[in-house]
């Protein structure tokens, strides 16, 4: 399984960010830096020195699936613990291809 620690984040424009396609082809997007929901909200480039993350799960029709997989009224949620983020994943991969 997944795990946050398996996320591979790039530099993206005063944010890193991670990317993954899982099998079910569901997607999960994890951000942080300036102007994202993340702890601290500031431009550095290793995920190590956040403590939380921007999550996006988007489905397999290119969707954001957010809200509806954590029961939320947003596109994306803030402030996601690495523990949170395992979590999601684990969501994610309980999925049934559709």
């Amino acid at each position: 399984m997944l795990k946050f620690k398996d996320l591979i984040f790039k530099d993206h424009n005063h944010m890193i960010n991670a990317h993954h396609v899982f099998d079910n082809n569901w997607e999960i997007s994890v951000s942080a830096g300036q102007g994202i929901y993340c702890t601290p909200r500031e431009d550095l480039k290793d995920p190590k020195l956040f403590s939380s993350f921007e999550v996006a799960v988007i489905d397999p029709k290119g969707n954001f699936a957010t809200g509806e997989l954590l029961q939320l009224d947003d596109s994306v949620v803030g402030w996601q613990g690495r523990n949170d983020i395992d979590n999601i994943i684990e969501m994610i991969e309980m999925i049934v291809s559709q």
